[in-house]
């Protein structure tokens, strides 16, 4: 059974956040919300988190994984970021965007789309998630929470521990969260390319 962590939006509380980084270092696969919807995250070099996620959502290879950061230190250690493609993701982050990019070294291979090499990442605004980052130190390995054949993604933290108590090892719920994903987009041609319209407003990339 998942356990279920009842989270103070605005103040998280430290103990349950330490307890919930603890819980991801151990391997463990949790649904959380962020500033667009709940996503499903596991560590970073979790071969059963990413299983659990393809699973879950019926993935195949070529579904591109997010890399949620913390900050822009981390999201450069992950990705090549030129000069324009940097101020363009600088005035945007942080939101509800996911953008697409060549990945480095520091990426494992099994995470990157198998042609072109790339991986999404994002910096969210959400201060429950950002608490998380920051006691994990290093991205969170994630996805969003939409189940095969729906069309949303699950919004409620306690609709989620009902569904899901057998597949996830953890859920975070901090109140309402937002039913649209993030935008999504693709920088690797060194263009903006709008691969999926969301949360994000997609103008500045129009």
């Amino acid at each position: 059974m998942a356990r279920y962590y009842d989270v103070h939006p605005e103040n998280p509380q430290r103990r349950i956040i330490g307890s919930v980084a603890e819980s991801i270092r151990s391997d463990a696969l949790v649904a959380y919300p962020t500033d667009s919807c709940f996503a499903l995250g596991c560590q970073l070099g979790s071969r059963d988190g990413v299983s659990r996620i393809r699973t879950i959502r019926r993935l195949d290879d070529r579904h591109h994984f997010t890399l949620v950061c913390r900050d822009f230190a981390q999201l450069g250690q992950f990705v090549h970021v030129d000069n324009d493609v940097f101020r363009a993701i600088k005035a945007a982050t942080p939101g509800s965007y996911t953008f697409i990019l060549p990945a480095t070294k520091e990426v494992p291979r099994k995470l990157l789309h198998p042609k072109k090499k790339t991986v999404g990442v994002r910096i969210p605004d959400h201060v429950v998630v950002r608490a998380l980052l920051d006691e994990l130190g290093e991205p969170l390995l994630s996805s969003t929470l939409l189940l095969p054949d729906e069309e949303e993604p699950l919004t409620q933290g306690w609709e989620i521990k009902e569904r899901l108590d057998h597949s996830v090892d953890a859920v975070i719920d901090s109140g309402d969260c937002g039913t649209e994903p993030t935008t999504v987009i693709d920088f690797s041609g060194g263009e903006a390319e709008i691969v999926r319209r969301g949360a994000g407003d997609v103008s500045r990339f129009e």
